[in-house]
């Protein structure tokens, strides 16, 4: 199957026949110009109004292999648009996002192959890039669409992204990514929610980014991804400060090095990178994702049950295993791929603090806001990332849960008896916060709005059930 430059909604629910113009074989040549810039297919697809019916307390035992990281597949799948060769990426998660990203690099004139739909191997090939645009309709719900601008201007010398939309979870500004491109001789105005950036002279021998020291004001993942992309195929040597260090930037590295990059310091919060005059294809495999891996964790602490997971890298997780112990959660390393967590005699209140990798994940804080609801005692929880990102709290409020909240510190008390309800999930990862208060709570939660997990987590409901949830999606219907 090749997908190129189709919009059109695409995800488990939809059978083949109601795709148009997706299926490849007799049905490719009416999509293989792809359609014209800036026009749109939009369908309402009835995943988008699914909920989960939730019945708790059930201790989850079993197994559950976790899936590719979504937080290292959406740079990954960007940077296949700096060569003209074929990338070849495996691990790939099924879930939105990556969807989302396909048909962004297939308007592009990428050609994007898979062998089934959603996929977890993809086959990419730029070698023209005739549409150096992210339009607003095609990449409002995911705000990983901004990757795509180092890519566009180290190859094309032009780009025009919408600035990013996602998850209601507080600003997340993009001028650290636009004042390192201006450093390298981007010229960029903002206009009507677009980003529009021109390499003066590209095509020229004068008309490459510039390597320049850019020292962030602030961590930035995806600016550092962004920045070491372009910095890859830019005319000298760029050096990066205050860099980010998680796991997915080293990912990265790793492929840009197999593509021909010249880049030091992954791992470190400095990075130095030598430009290259052009990369070529690899084939590579993301690593696997540490959120699930850690939501996962957590499942099994809350419910008091025994779980195994595996395809993980605790090594990413130094942070939340920490924690959990110290709250009381025994977990075991079993080797470099497997960790195994059981349930706490008791579940003890602790405080914690988001913060950059190594810290502890922003992204795994609504999570850990459920553990606390079980934990005897009063836990302190500080978000330091993001300014809106408490807003799950309420949700679990209406369960039963004692929240108090001001301003960027949450004040659990614990332990709560949660009774299920109905609520609505506000985010990707408040989602999966409110399914693990629903796992605990006596009698039927229902979460609205599931469309938001479903951008970052492969089959959820299948893997709970796996393990004993009693857990469903309730399909939506579109009149």
């Amino acid at each position: 199957m090749r997908v190129t430059g189709i919009y059109e909604g695409l995800w488990e629910n939809e059978t083949e026949s109601r795709v148009s113009g997706v299926e490849l074989g007799e049905r490719e040549k009416e999509s293989e110009a792809g359609p014209k810039p800036g026009t749109y297919t939009k369908r309402l697809t009835r995943e988008g109004m699914d909920k989960f019916l939730i019945r708790g307390g059930k201790a989850l035992q079993g197994t559950v292999e976790i899936s590719g990281a979504k937080n290292s597949a959406l740079p990954v799948m960007a940077a296949a648009l700096l060569t003209a060769e074929k990338v070849t990426l495996h691990n790939i998660p099924k879930v939105r996002d990556l969807t989302t990203m396909s048909k962004l690099l297939a308007f592009m004139d990428a050609k994007v192959s898979v062998t089934e739909f959603p996929a977890s191997d993809y086959v990419i090939e730029a070698p023209t890039l005739n549409h150096a645009e992210a339009p607003y309709d095609l990449v409002k719900t995911m705000r990983a669409s901004i990757l795509t601008l180092g890519p566009l201007l180290a190859r094309k010398g032009v780009a025009r992204v919408s600035l990013p939309g996602g998850c209601a979870i507080g600003a997340r500004p993009v001028d650290l990514h636009l004042s390192a491109l201006e450093k390298m001789g981007v010229e960029i105005l903002t206009s009507h929610g677009y980003i529009e950036a021109r390499v003066p002279n590209h095509g020229s021998r004068r008309g490459r980014l510039k390597g320049a020291r850019i020292a962030f004001d602030r961590i930035t993942v995806t600016g550092t991804e962004n920045i070491l992309m372009a910095a890859a195929l830019a005319e000298g040597e760029t050096i990066l400060e205050n860099a980010a260090r998680e796991p997915e930037i080293t990912d990265l590295v790793v492929l840009l090095r197999k593509m021909g990059a010249q880049i030091e310091g992954d791992g470190t919060s400095t990075l130095r990178i030598r430009g290259v005059a052009e990369l070529h294809g690899t084939e590579h495999s993301v690593i696997p994702d540490r959120i699930e891996a850690g939501t996962f964790l957590m499942a099994g602490a809350i419910t008091g049950g025994d779980l195994t997971i595996t395809n993980c890298a605790p090594e990413h997780l130094g942070s939340v295993i920490a924690k959990l112990r110290e709250a009381g959660a025994p977990i075991d390393i079993v080797d470099k791929t497997t960790m195994r967590v059981r349930g706490a005699k008791k579940l003890v209140a602790s405080n914690m603090t988001t913060e950059e990798y190594p810290g502890f994940a922003t992204d795994m804080q609504a999570q850990y806001m459920a553990l606390a609801t079980q934990a005897e005692g009063t836990s302190l929880i500080t978000e330091t990332i993001f300014e809106n990102r408490f807003l799950h709290a309420s949700e679990m409020m209406r369960m039963g849960a004692h929240i108090s909240i001001d301003g960027r510190k949450a004040v659990v008390r614990g332990p709560a008896e949660l009774s299920g309800t109905t609520v609505q999930a506000s985010d990707l990862r408040a989602s999966a916060g409110l399914v693990l208060a629903g796992l605990v709570a006596n009698g039927e939660t229902v979460i609205d709005r599931v469309y938001h997990i479903d951008r970052g987590y492969e089959r959820i409901v299948e893997k709970l059930r796996g393990v004993g949830a009693e857990i469903e999606r309730l399909h939506g219907t579109v009149s």
